[in-house]
């Protein structure tokens, strides 16, 4: 009998959880406040709002939400908020993170995607500055790095 693949058994888990619906315009999470919970986007569409700017929309099915708030032990550092009917599976994040050793490695392999990611595009900001490249690049390469840092970035099941 075949084993299941690692994303197989983070299917099966997320498969368990409760669903919660929020409704365009619902506050998902908010800044400042600790949830103790992730969220895994199953369908819709948010926005991740740090200080009153937009620096990301997140539809991907998979994206996880509230992880570094969880793994930091401090409050959520945006807001997110719904822009259509959204779904996610929902977990108390210590529970789910102890007792599944699979679901934490793949929340570490996403994060660690993100930090490889954000890496490239400083060095590739520095390059630009370097070069003295004109500021319409230097602020694609600055966009590129907010998604990048923002769950914008973070599929725990479709992970790049």
């Amino acid at each position: 009998m075949p084993e299941m693949s690692d994303s197989a058994v983070v299917q099966q888990k997320l498969g368990s959880l409760p669903l919660v619906t929020y409704q365009a315009g619902d506050t998902v999470l908010a800044a400042g406040s600790r949830s103790g919970q992730l969220l895994i986007l199953k369908s819709g569409a948010v926005a991740i709002i740090k200080e009153d700017i937009e620096i990301a929309k997140v539809r991907e099915p998979g994206a996880v939400l509230g992880e570094l708030s969880v793994l930091l032990d401090q409050p959520h550092t945006a807001n997110v908020r719904a822009l259509e009917t959204s779904q996610f599976h929902i977990a108390n994040a210590s529970s789910l993170l102890g007792k599944e050793p699979v679901v934490l490695l793949h929340v570490a392999a996403i994060l660690a995607r993100r930090l490889d990611s954000a890496n490239q595009a400083l060095i590739e900001l520095k390059s630009q500055l370097d070069a003295g490249e004109a500021r319409s690049a230097i602020d694609k390469t600055v966009d590129k790095i907010d998604l990048i840092t923002s769950a914008g970035g973070a599929s725990l099941v479709h992970a790049r």
